[in-house]
């Protein structure tokens, strides 16, 4: 395989593998969610069988529906990761191998308005899954699922890497920080075998921004895009020269299930943190991300900088994923102009009432013969 565009030389791609998955017991929490709905699909495609566990959706349409995701899935539980005794009755049903934690308050502005909330879904949200996991026997593995914001952002131009600080201006990136300190420390303090026999191989993920077809969220920079151009009127953007390193969803999932595949094999060697972010090019800033998207969409698509005050923001952000590209063999498959036209080809064919549950295998298909 030649060079790849940071500078190393995979000797094989790692990939995603439905023998492994077969048959084996999921607990997803997040599974209503855009991230969350994307993964249940492929997981369920492989054969596993996933347990769900999250809120209902909250916007309309969303992915969790228009996919039909709770068709595909053994248990739909819809209820707050809050609720302690719901989950561990939950979990205890479903006696999973794998848990993948993901779900979360996710947005930074809402973070300002419910900076409570935000703590109590994205820390004790955690710390609940955890509590149920030391309290149950038989799982093996747990991938928290965090963000790229949990660091302490420097403005570098250089990528975060998993040994920088973690810190957090703002609610949602702070609670983020806590969250892998949560994390941290149930791995030393109930799982490395020491102290209470436990040996289960937990590893926290960060991803960049993520976006693809199906996302219908409030205050995201692709879905408020495309609503914008469907009602015929510029969309507005706060920090046009903003750069974060943006990714199709496919991306840091592949990375999760790679992961969970590494840490259930080979145990506590991959535990830790792992950053699973694009290649150095796919940092980009906004205006070039929607630029591109107006390149695909057509129509008199166009954009205005919004010239209204709004709470702080991080300018610069990009991630290091040396570590998954050396030990995992992970790496990007789809660059930014691919992830935009997968992006505007599912729009078009939700428009024109395609039967999205196959079309979005139809795409996961076309990730996994990508190179």
């Amino acid at each position: 395989m030649p060079p790849g565009k940071c500078g190393y030389k995979l000797v094989k791609l790692a990939q995603v593998k439905p023998e492994f998955w077969r048959d084996k017991s999921v607990f997803l929490t997040g599974h209503t969610g855009f991230k969350g709905g994307w993964l249940s699909l492929w997981l369920s495609s492989m054969g596993a069988k996933v347990t769900g566990y999250a809120l209902a959706p909250n916007t309309e349409p969303n992915l969790y529906t228009v996919i039909d995701v709770s068709s595909l899935i053994e248990h739909s539980h819809i209820a707050n990761i809050a609720d302690r005794p719901r989950l561990m009755e939950a979990m205890s049903n479903a006696q999973p191998e794998v848990v993948i934690h993901m779900a979360a308050q996710p947005l930074v502005r809402y973070s300002y308005l419910n900076p409570v909330e935000t703590y109590s879904t994205n820390v004790m949200g955690t710390v609940n899954v955890l509590e149920c996991v030391r309290n149950l026997a038989g799982i093996k593995v747990v991938v928290n699922v965090t963000t790229d914001k949990c660091y302490e952002n420097r403005e570098w131009d250089r990528g975060y890497q998993e040994t920088d600080a973690l810190g957090g201006f703002d609610p949602y990136s702070s609670s983020k920080g806590c969250a892998e300190l949560v994390t941290a420390a149930y791995r030393q303090s109930y799982f490395s075998g020491q102290s209470s026999g436990a040996n289960i191989a937990i590893a926290s993920a960060r991803a960049g921004n993520v976006i693809g077809g199906g996302d219908w969220s409030e205050d995201r920079l692709i879905p408020d895009a495309i609503r914008a151009f469907e009602n015929g009127k510029p969309l507005l953007i706060r920090n046009p020269n903003a750069i974060r390193p943006w990714q199709h969803v496919l991306e840091p999932l592949s990375g999760y299930l790679i992961l969970a595949q590494a840490l259930f094999e080979q145990g506590t060697t991959f535990s830790g943190a792992w950053n699973f972010g694009p290649d150095d090019e796919d940092a980009r800033p906004v205006k070039e991300v929607i630029d591109c998207l107006i390149s695909h969409w057509k129509g008199g698509a166009s954009w205005l900088q919004d010239g209204e005050p709004h709470p702080h923001e991080a300018h610069f952000l990009k991630l290091n994923c040396a570590k998954a590209k050396e030990q995992l063999q992970w790496t990007p498959r789809w660059h930014l102009d691919e992830a935009i036209e997968k992006i505007v080809s599912w729009q078009r064919a939700y428009q024109q009432n395609i039967p999205m549950q196959s079309f979005a295998l139809e795409q996961i298909a076309q990730y996994n013969q990508a190179i």
